[in-house]
């Protein structure tokens, strides 16, 4: 399709629900996962799989945060033009939902509301013991150390979902419902081969005609697709 077509087709909707994966954040500098340079295909001595999985926190909690420091906290990254788009989009009443699997926080940081966070978010931080809340700001001050409650000394673990784990109930519930009531499905800078997430796009009920995927390259089964900048073409 073209730009004026999908321009024409976003005038006419009214609850737009956007989903969108980590080439979202691409061009505020945060890496991708399964790209070419992405993160799943740099060289490690184990796959970024097996690190970020639920078994190694447990087991080798020390070597998971040398790598979660290094590579999934991104410093001085701000939001973009696809996550501002998005909040405008909100504030005027014709974006319902924003449904990511970022775990970066930044369609808050932009102003986004209604954001249903598939695999957790950075910003959230959790001591196992005693349940204390943490920021990102105080987990960071213990990089790269396992960080330690200031209450008990219980291991504090980022409110990820790791490999291994369910995605939350609350999240999903939202998204389902959000997707469900949308008449426009914007799917953005994902791959769509994580499930269960991927499979959420099954839950619109809008018409294959409503569903529009941006993206960098083109995600076979789709007919209205735009490739290039997401920031550019929203």
């Amino acid at each position: 399709m073209t730009h004026e077509e999908y321009l024409a087709r976003v005038e006419k909707a009214k609850r737009i629900v956007f989903f969108g994966g980590a080439g979202v954040s691409t061009e505020s500098g945060i890496p991708d996962f399964r790209s070419v340079d992405g993160l799943y295909n740099q060289k490690y001595d184990l796959s970024p799989e097996e690190i970020l999985s639920a078994d190694y926190f447990k087991y080798h909690t020390a070597e998971f945060y040398r790598f979660y420091f290094d590579k999934m906290i991104v410093d001085g990254v701000k939001p973009n033009a696809a996550h501002y788009k998005l909040a405008e989009w909100e504030r005027i009443g014709k974006l319902s939902a924003v449904v990511t699997q970022n775990i970066d926080g930044l369609h808050q940081a932009a102003g986004s509301k209604n954001v249903f966070e598939l695999h957790g978010s950075i910003h959230r931080n959790h001591c196992m013991r005693c349940g204390k809340s943490f920021s990102l700001d105080e987990v960071k001050k213990f990089a790269p150390n396992v960080p330690k409650c200031s209450e008990c000394g219980g291991v504090i673990k980022p409110d990820v979902v790791l490999y291994g784990e369910m995605l939350p109930y609350d999240a999903m519930a939202g998204a389902y419902d959000a997707i469900e009531h949308a008449d426009m499905l914007i799917v953005g800078g994902t791959s769509l081969s994580v499930f269960p997430a991927a499979g959420m796009v099954h839950y619109f009920h809008g018409g294959k005609d409503n569903i529009i995927v941006i993206n960098k390259t083109e995600i076979h089964g789709f007919e209205n697709q735009l490739n290039g900048s997401i920031g550019a073409l929203l």
